[in-house]
């Protein structure tokens, strides 16, 4: 289906033609503004970053994103980007219209997608469309012009009474844990990411949602409780503990021990794939997929990755890949050595780089340093050489007496959420995606972490109001 790309018209360095030729395009777009309400300062209670744009769930249930805005990724019926120039933050930046009486339980950013599980178990996606990940039977983009938010915006089809408990976004697909404890993926099928058998791409055309997108088959008498979508391959934590990951397996991602994609073939899905030797008696109690690593927080607060090692991102202290060879996982995979008398109570895996939160309520990141993804103060890789992990391993400043409750990692940055209900990130910034008003990167310079980093600015209380804007953008093919 033939469309215009819309890029945002900010500076012509951020123009990023996507056809053959680009050509410019010049539309009107309506933009929702947010006005202050008498209410307190915005309480967030959960964050996702994408590939260039993040988002924030806030305790009242509304949306805000920021970011990379040429797909409308960010829902404000718009493709310019946010977050870096100055005004554009706090009360500035709108509530995403969700529809009429409808609030978010949480969100899920992908590559230049976003969606969000409604109060009422639905499920409404906004932004790039090429692939059909988000599941309206079309490659139509929505978010990025007007009547394609709100009320105008449907709620996928999940099947008959069905409604969703868990969301995650990969970078050309998007994932769902349904009421039932099924589990259904559409969007690009390359790999085998959708785990459905086969390559083709669902969601692009009529009739592939709903009753007529098949739940993946997990196993016999198996459920999930999570998922986590990674770039090319998808990981799922089941209702017994286990993991199963299927889709692109050739850095061992899918830590089968070899390096086949696994879910495009017949007979590959079910009982056929083998869950992950965690170790003896080891379970798992949350995932995470990056873009060729996976990692896993185990029951007993341990953390293990494997897939992809280059930069260290596995925090073995060299980069090595694990997972694609025989004798590689299980009790041979040694969990990460997080710091003397340390575990981990959540993992977030970014492109080339993976974070925990400690028990303590710190927050270390290792794997590549570019662009201060790490927020060391420079851009120097950790992990992959030995005597940088464990206590060696500093913890990042979040500013004093501060610590995280939440953490999210990018393709090149990384957002945490603090005790104190404010939001921090780091990184590359180029499109706004540190909300700080700027497109510099931050975290790779001295003096840049901890109390030099601003919270983002979200503002007082607000409410939606019907106020319009005219934004003149400019576009490509």
């Amino acid at each position: 289906m033939g469309r215009y790309r819309k890029q945002s018209s900010k500076t012509s360095a951020s123009l990023r033609p996507v056809g053959v030729a680009a050509i410019v395009a010049v539309v009107a777009a309506t933009l929702v503004l947010a006005t202050q309400s008498p209410a307190s300062a915005a309480t967030v209670s959960s964050i996702s970053t994408g590939d260039h744009h993040s988002c924030a769930l806030f305790a009242d249930g509304s949306v805000k994103c920021w970011g990379r805005g040429d797909s409308g990724q960010l829902g404000y019926e718009a493709t310019t980007d946010l977050g870096d120039g100055a005004g554009e933050m706090g009360n500035n930046l709108a509530a995403i219209a969700l529809g009429t009486g409808r609030t978010a339980t949480a969100i899920a950013t992908g590559g230049d997608h976003t969606c969000a599980l409604l109060d009422n178990g639905s499920v409404k996606c906004w932004g790039e469309n090429t692939y059909g990940q988000l599941g309206q039977g079309d490659n139509g983009f929505r978010g990025d012009a007007g009547s394609s938010m709100g009320d105008d915006l449907n709620p996928i089809d999940l099947g008959t009474g069905r409604t969703a408990t868990a969301i995650s976004g990969g970078h050309n697909h998007m994932c769902a844990v349904l009421d039932n404890g099924t589990a259904k993926c559409w969007g690009i099928g390359g790999n085998g990411r959708l785990g459905q058998g086969n390559t083709a791409t669902l969601g692009d055309d009529g009739a592939e949602m709903g009753d007529n997108l098949t739940a993946i088959d997990l196993g016999s008498g198996r459920t999930a409780t999570a998922i986590s979508a990674g770039h090319k391959h998808t990981c799922a934590l089941l209702d017994n503990g286990n993991v199963k990951c299927w889709g692109r397996g050739g850095f061992g991602q899918l830590g089968s021990g070899s390096p086949d994609d696994l879910g495009d073939g017949a007979s590959e899905m079910g009982d056929n794939l083998t869950a992950i030797d965690l170790g003896s008696g080891r379970t798992a109690t949350a995932i995470s997929s990056g873009e060729n690593h996976s990692c896993a927080l185990l029951d007993n607060g341990n953390v293990k990755c494997w897939g992809d090692g280059s930069s260290g991102k596995l925090g073995q202290g060299n980069a090595t890949n694990l997972g694609d060879g025989a004798g590689e996982m299980g009790d041979n995979l040694t969990a990460i050595d997080l710091g003397s008398g340390r575990t981990a109570t959540a993992i977030a895996v970014g492109q080339n780089h993976t974070c925990a939160l400690l028990d303590n309520g710190n927050v270390k990141c290792w794997g590549e340093g570019a662009n201060g993804r790490l927020g060391s103060g420079g851009t120097t890789d950790f992990g992959d050489n030995a005597g940088e992990m464990g206590d060696n391993l500093t913890a990042i400043d979040l500013g004093s007496g501060r610590t995280a409750t939440a953490i999210d990692g990018g393709d090149k940055h990384t957002c945490a959420l603090l005790d104190n209900g404010n939001v921090k990130c780091w990184g590359e910034g180029g499109d706004g995606e540190l909300g700080q008003g700027s497109g510099s990167d931050l975290g790779d310079g001295a003096g840049e972490m901890g109390d030099n980093l601003a919270a983002i600015d979200f503002g007082a209380g607000f409410t939606l109001s019907t106020t319009t804007a005219s934004v003149t953008e400019a576009g490509s093919t």
